[in-house]
């Protein structure tokens, strides 16, 4: 019996460029906001212990690059920029506890709104700081999940305070800025999933 022979495709230059570039920027999109919506929702619907260490731990285990190549371009008031923001916090904090802890003593006299909403033991320390920002993101799986925006933003908003009081090189005036503008972000998507216009 005879065979079909098919022509071989002609793949010029513009295909492997394609595919050395990766997926399209409407593919990461979709594909950053449908994980983010399966972590946060998807997590909330099912609730167990093991399910909130993972998503705690997420950064440690999947890294920080992956992280961010998924949803670090993802915009402020998205589902999926939101969990950017909330694993960028943690890291912070575990990076270097101590530091985060100063920042934190520093601002708490300034921000103290902010201090009641963020549930850090009075005084901190740095155990304390991470067992805190932790427990927020635990939130994710157990709890409401415009709290959590709001207690990370508070936690931060805290440590922002501090840093600003406590500046001594033109970098920490960048990262003081940045504090608080993340604070901010997280704040207002707290709203907006309250609202139900997160997504």
């Amino acid at each position: 019996m005879a065979r079909d022979h098919h022509r071989p495709v002609t793949v010029d230059a513009a295909y492997f460029e394609a595919v050395a570039a990766g997926p399209a920027p409407d593919e990461l999109r979709e594909i950053a906001e449908r994980t983010a919506s399966v972590l946060v929702r998807g997590a909330r619907a099912e609730g167990d212990e093991a399910l909130a260490e993972r998503v705690v731990h997420l950064a440690d285990t999947e890294g920080m690059e992956t992280l961010a190549d998924m949803w670090s371009s993802s915009a402020a008031d998205s589902l999926a920029g939101s969990l950017w923001r909330l694993y960028v916090v943690r890291e912070w904090i575990h990076a270097d506890p101590v530091r985060a802890t100063r920042a934190y003593e520093a601002g708490s006299s300034t921000a103290q709104v902010a201090r009641a909403v963020a549930g850090v033991s009075d005084p901190p320390d740095p155990e304390a700081m991470c067992r805190v920002i932790d427990d927020v993101l635990r939130g994710i799986v157990h709890g409401d999940f415009a709290d959590v925006l709001w207690r990370a933003s508070a936690v931060l908003h805290v440590m922002g305070a501090g840093r600003a009081l406590t500046l001594t090189r033109p970098s920490e005036v960048r990262e003081s800025a940045r504090m608080i503008t993340l604070a901010d972000e997280l704040h207002h998507a707290g709203h907006l999933e309250l609202a139900g216009r997160l997504a």
